[in-house]
């Protein structure tokens, strides 16, 4: 299999400060693990373009967008203590919304079998109306809007530690986009308890398994094959899209959890049962601890490609078995 990876070289001048976790050189991390997995050759680069505005207010309002684009013109500044706009911000954040946007067609004209979004700012804690969690605009939720306005069936999974809950916020009601997350609860953005479900017409479209701290890739492989994988398929999508995050690495310096990179290749494999090739993209979230994310990299990348990649070992013996019975029993009762 062929994979097509998006990115932009305005990504690294997105300036978050000295000591940030979301900082350039975890997308240099990205390609140092693919070349060290020898995946080199499996991978073609391309560069993002810019995301249509037309794309990016049907998700975010107009004066979001606008009030980002001047104050990086006005030299930059802090959102909240953790969401920092630098001069090129705007700019690297429309080129990350407009690289899955441009995966699609690439994907629909048969150029891989797999995309993937490896760009920052991330995006999956930006709401509908508020930037937040280092994130500016929501990356995944823009590919998904596109695909949903046209008729597609969009599964989106999220296996960042943090909860998806821009994501969430802004599909909480489409019954066309089924939303689910595994994440560490409680922690921040302290959203994604199992029975937030959705509302109105899409009730039921969100799924959300709340694991606790220590929770390791046994507990996550037992997730993805009794709950995550038959709501996905009974949701009957024609597109997944998945939100990579690897901060649920053992090594991550900002979360609790303890999985190790070759879980997030059983994770990623696992999903991609669910729809067929050319349908599948992921959007790099999280992930801050470098060598984790290197290593991560290379086994999503040799999952994608059709390899079997195996930094480390599997992990096992974490709690989060209750959980997964919950979420079970909430959505295949």
């Amino acid at each position: 299999m062929t994979v097509l990876i998006s990115t932009h070289d305005l990504c690294r001048l997105h300036d978050t400060g000295p000591g940030h976790p979301e900082r350039p050189a975890r997308l240099d991390a990205v390609a140092r693990g693919i070349e060290q997995a020898g995946l080199g050759e499996a991978v073609t680069w391309i560069e993002s373009p810019d995301a249509p505005v037309e794309s990016l207010v049907a998700v975010h309002p107009a004066s979001m967008i606008d009030d980002l684009e001047h104050l990086a013109e006005s030299g930059g500044g802090s959102i909240d203590p953790d969401t920092v706009v630098s001069p090129q911000s705007s700019a690297a954040a429309r080129k990350a919304a407009g690289s899955g946007l441009d995966l699609i067609e690439r994907l629909e004209r048969g150029e891989a079998d797999v995309g993937w979004s490896v760009v920052r700012p991330p995006g999956h804690h930006a709401t509908a109306k508020k930037q937040m969690g280092f994130c500016l605009i929501n990356n995944v939720a823009v590919a998904a809007r596109s695909l949903a306005d046209r008729g597609e069936q969009v599964a989106i999974v999220d296996i960042d530690a943090h909860h998806g809950n821009g994501t969430q916020d802004i599909f909480y009601a489409d019954p066309n986009v089924l939303f689910v997350s595994l994440h560490q609860y409680p922690w921040y953005p302290f959203t994604g308890r199992p029975d937030e479900v959705g509302e109105g017409d899409g009730a039921g479209k969100t799924v959300n398994i709340a694991m606790p701290a220590g929770a390791t890739g046994d507990v996550y492989r037992r997730a993805m094959e009794q709950v995550v994988v038959p709501v996905v398929e009974r949701h009957k999508p024609t597109w997944l899209l998945i939100s990579a995050g690897f901060d649920g690495h053992r090594s991550d310096p900002i979360t609790d959890l303890g999985l190790s990179s070759s879980d997030f290749g059983d994770m990623v494999g696992d999903l991609f049962t669910t729809v067929p090739a050319g349908r599948r993209l992921l959007f790099l979230e999280g992930g801050y601890d470098l060598q984790a994310l290197s290593d991560s990299a290379g086994a999503i990348v040799g999952v994608s490609a059709g390899s079997e990649i195996r930094p480390e070992a599997n992990t096992k013996g974490g709690p989060g078995d209750d959980m997964v019975d919950l979420s079970r029993a909430i959505h295949l009762p």
